[in-house]
């Protein structure tokens, strides 16, 4: 927007249109009238075009003053819900943000986002859930969840929802350090061992199943399907299990050493992990505030290599 154009512009804009009357208006913006003449003498001349005609009847808008009208009026309200929203952070009554979010999610980026938001707005609670694909879009469209966090789903599973891209992230199949298959990772031996894999509710099960299929590999028969976190992790610490898991989910771990990835190329797991909404819904200042907070913390985990 050009920069020349001020809040007082477009405020003794909108008011004029409203009471019709240049007069009127600078009453009720406790103007005089040369200052409120002044005003939208200054925002047609940067706009380059006549917005109002002066009659008898009082002020009517010309075709280019209705294209600008309009906006205006749209960006004024979006600014007074903003205020609104800041002004009610903090306040008993005003209800937490209700997050679900996929364990990948959860434990890679959601203690950040809190840390972001608490440094923003102090006053804005979180409710925050995890789970599966399917518990978590059920929710959502429910109403029981305002906003969900996790990896687009089949066509079907999306319906009624709309989604923002955030990140790319891939499946990893992790072990325990000094794990068997290590000296040989060829994923037609993981029937040896224990499998945990992703239940049918798992957003990633599609995905890890076109991988073990492009390598001959058939639907492991000691399987565990589980999309618990804690399970997960202390299972396939303490036994010979192979862990089919969101790479973001076992990041720490494999950083210190805890879990070992199979170098095997799971490229072909990677999908869109995104922000799902009620398509259609209107915005709030909550939801777009977490948007932005969430926005910053991936912007400097990309900028060091973490994502």
């Amino acid at each position: 927007m050009d920069r020349r154009i001020k809040f007082r512009h477009l405020q003794a804009f909108v008011e004029i249109v409203r009471c019709r009357s240049l007069k009127r208006a600078a009453e009720s913006l406790h103007l005089t009238q040369p200052a409120i003449s002044r005003a939208l003498s200054e925002l047609e001349d940067i706009v380059g075009a006549e917005l109002l005609i002066r009659g008898r009847a009082g002020v009517t808008l010309t075709p280019r003053g209705e294209l600008l009208h309009t906006f205006t009026l749209a960006s004024l309200a979006s600014l007074e819900q903003g205020m609104s929203g800041l002004r009610a952070f903090g306040q008993e009554d005003e209800a937490p943000l209700r997050v679900g979010a996929l364990p990948s999610v959860a434990a890679r980026l959601l203690p950040h986002v809190a840390d972001e938001i608490a440094s923003v707005a102090p006053g804005m609670r979180l409710n925050i859930i995890d789970g599966s694909h399917h518990h978590l879009t059920r929710l959502l469209n429910d109403k029981e969840l305002d906003i969900v966090i996790g990896r687009m789903g089949e066509p079907e599973a999306m319906s009624g929802l709309s989604f923002t891209q955030l990140y790319m992230e891939e499946v990893a199949i992790v072990v325990r350090p000094g794990h068997p298959i290590l000296p040989e990772p060829d994923l037609r031996r993981i029937a040896d061992w224990p499998v945990i894999y992703p239940p049918q509710s798992a957003a990633i099960r599609p995905i890890v199943r076109r991988l073990l299929i492009s390598q001959g590999v058939p639907l492991p028969h000691n399987r565990i399907e589980s999309v618990s976190v804690g399970f997960g992790r202390a299972h396939t610490r303490d036994s010979d299990a192979i862990w089919f898991i969101s790479a973001g989910v076992v990041a720490r771990e494999i950083s210190e050493g805890l879990l070992v990835r199979l170098p095997v190329d799971t490229t072909s797991t990677k999908g869109a992990v995104g922000l799902m909404v009620r398509a259609g819904e209107p915005d709030t200042t909550q939801r777009r505030l977490f948007a932005q907070a969430m926005d910053r913390v991936i912007a400097r985990l990309r900028t060091s290599g973490e994502v």
